[in-house]
């Protein structure tokens, strides 16, 4: 295959153009993201994928001509429309943000205000930048945006608060406030993660109609790598502030050459369960601290010599495909990215060691959960899926004794246990952990991490008191932490470190049952496959019993032995992971399978569509 080096700016077609933008920090220069390359059409999607901190955000907001505090750009070009952002004068710059470039932020309950009502604020959005329209031209204009997104254009829902809305209807009003003034470009930043796979499907649905329909070019930010095969027309890989590889999507999800986009694509979970996943070691480098050869190089399993001396410039190996490595040509000889594998799930023992029995449950008088019953085996994973509010979490927290407005029976072994968790023994307490979605709102930020697992040993450790510091770093080792990281307080930690130490924390215990509420939500695929093979080396090592929440379908067909399915407070369905994910009997199973991105097929539907 030959290849060639990248020269000079792309040609001057696209509805966005960036070309060698260099982003410093103002205190010391050191650069955030540097030699960014991207080219979007009208009608286009391109998604921007990488680890966090690689830089994807910064590049999102460069196109609407912002920059966080402390940063500044200081080369390139960013054009919109052949119009460079970075010399627009400022009133110019305030009516292209939200006018010519729109902006779906990841969290639209923060977004929204919450004093206006919904109606108000897509009004004052036309009004800022369609401000010689009339009241009624918006109203119609406003009315029209909801029934874009699927929303209901009456009265009572325009004067409904954020607040009164779903997490899924706040988002599609962000994205109704975003095609509100028919802009040319639009920067996605993580619109879906944290949503159910069903309003996600929803949520994508939307965006790529009003895309192709209205001839928006989008930039789709996104550590999602299986969204990003459904949505997007154009991949680029982040890596350290870098562009490591770009190409058309069924080149980067088929055919990758850089190492880092094949190891992302190994940690991404397989809903049909034929693949294991595969976390990548170690982190990415922090701005200030990147090697001076390829950043990646440290993580690599194929560097050599040359990787260390030098960053790699971009090649061309296809029309549009380019990579930033030295042994790109190698690479794809490595064996197949989505090679098939055999999954193994660990046995049930059959000992029931945790079960809710005929749960009815309630939440500010209204009824939440209706008949429940669940059962845990010892060393057994039992997955809990369903859509947001189909009462998982309200499950979770009656069997850990946090909500307590329920009837019907929590059992522990033989032993009953009390609605209130103050009102259990310690045994019970002890035995029964829960790592929560949001490590960094769980753990104390005025304590370090050896304090706060030194409390829990405090707590529950029978063995004396012993070299407590001694057990602190033996907990921190169980996760795949280092011994530094005692000394370290929760803000200095990443998401998946700070996830690893919630679990670090909930082990020092020593239970018997783990219950993990959505741990894996908003985290990397490769910190997110990380952590399932944490928890896997776990159940083996000590025959740990988990009850495992979540909305990824995908995730679960790699760590759980069995499933049971939630919808409206009820289980619908329960049975070994492999019989209900390939026979499933409930619609609603079959719903949310249906729902479920995969890279296997959006690749399929390319290859029958071809």
């Amino acid at each position: 295959m030959s290849a060639s080096t990248e020269q000079g700016p792309p040609a001057r077609t696209g509805a966005v153009e960036v070309h060698n933008l260099r982003i410093e920090l103002v205190r010391d220069g050191t650069d955030v993201v540097d030699g960014i390359v991207i080219e979007v059409f009208a009608g286009e999607v391109l998604g921007l994928v990488g680890e966090s901190g690689s830089g994807k955000t910064t590049v999102g907001m460069a196109l609407m001509g912002y920059c966080r505090p402390g940063g500044h750009v200081v080369g390139g070009d960013v054009l919109i429309d052949g119009h460079d952002v970075r010399t627009m004068p400022s009133g110019e710059l305030r009516r292209l943000r939200g006018g010519t470039v729109a902006y779906i932020p990841q969290d639209p309950g923060t977004a929204l205000n919450p004093a206006l009502r919904i109606g108000r604020q897509l009004s004052e959005m036309l009004e800022a930048h369609q401000g010689s329209a009339s009241e009624q031209e918006r109203d119609a204009r406003v009315r029209e945006a909801l029934e874009e997104v699927a929303l209901p254009p009456t009265d009572e829902f325009l004067k409904r608060y954020p607040h009164q809305l779903s997490g899924g209807q706040q988002q599609r009003v962000a994205i109704a406030m975003a095609f509100a003034c028919r802009p040319h470009v639009i920067v996605c930043d993580e619109p879906t993660t944290g949503l159910d796979v069903t309003t996600q499907a929803r949520v994508l649905q939307t965006i790529r109609e009003l895309c192709q329909n209205h001839r928006v070019a989008a930039l789709y930010v996104s550590h999602d790598l299986a969204v990003v095969a459904e949505l997007a027309d154009k991949v680029a890989v982040m890596y350290a502030g870098r562009i490591v590889e770009r190409g058309s999507r069924e080149v980067i999800f088929s055919t990758p050459r850089h190492p880092y986009t094949r190891r992302l694509l190994r940690a991404v979970p397989d809903l049909e369960g034929k693949r294991p996943i595969e976390g990548i070691p170690g982190h990415a480098p922090l701005p200030g601290s990147r090697p001076q050869g390829c950043f990646f190089e440290p993580r690599c399993l194929h560097a050599v010599a040359r990787c260390r001396e030098a960053f790699p410039e971009a090649v061309q190996y296809e029309p549009g495909h380019w990579v930033c490595c030295y042994r790109a040509d190698e690479t794809p000889q490595d064996g197949p990215v989505l090679a098939p594998g055999r999954v193994e799930t660990a046995a049930s023992a059959g000992e029931v060691v945790l079960a809710a029995e005929h749960l009815d449950a309630r939440y500010q008088k209204r009824q939440t959960l209706f008949d429940v019953n669940l059962s845990v085996a010892r060393n057994e994973c039992l997955a809990l899926v369903g859509e947001s509010g189909s009462g998982k979490t309200t499950l979770a927290r009656c069997i850990s004794g946090l909500h307590h407005d329920y009837t019907g029976t929590v059992k522990l072994g033989e032993s009953t246990l009390a609605h209130r968790a103050r009102q259990r023994s310690a045994e019970a307490r002890q035995r029964i952990q829960y790592i929560f979605q949001n490590p960094y709102a769980s753990l104390n930020p005025r304590r370090t991490i050896g304090q706060t697992i030194a409390r829990q040993l405090a707590l529950f450790d029978h063995n004396g008191k012993g070299d407590r510091h001694q057990r602190v770093e033996q907990c921190l080792e169980r996760v795949a932490l280092s011994a530094k990281a005692a000394d370290r307080y929760p803000d200095q930690l990443s998401g998946g470190e700070r996830q690893r130490v919630a679990i670090a924390r909930a082990l020092a215990a020593e239970p018997s049952v783990l219950v993990c509420d959505e741990i894996t939500s908003a985290l990397d695929v490769s910190v997110q496959a990380a952590i399932v093979e944490l928890l896997g080396e776990l159940r083996k090592q000590t025959g740990l019993s988990i009850l495992f929440i979540t909305h990824n379908l995908a995730l679960i067909r790699t760590i759980a032995d069995r499933v049971s399915v939630m919808t409206g407070g009820r289980i619908v369905e329960t049975g070994p992971i492999n019989e209900v994910f390939e026979a499933p009997k409930a619609d609603y199973t079959k719903q949310l399978l249906a729902n479920t991105p995969t890279i296997e097929a959006a690749l399929g539907r390319d290859d029958r569509a071809g």
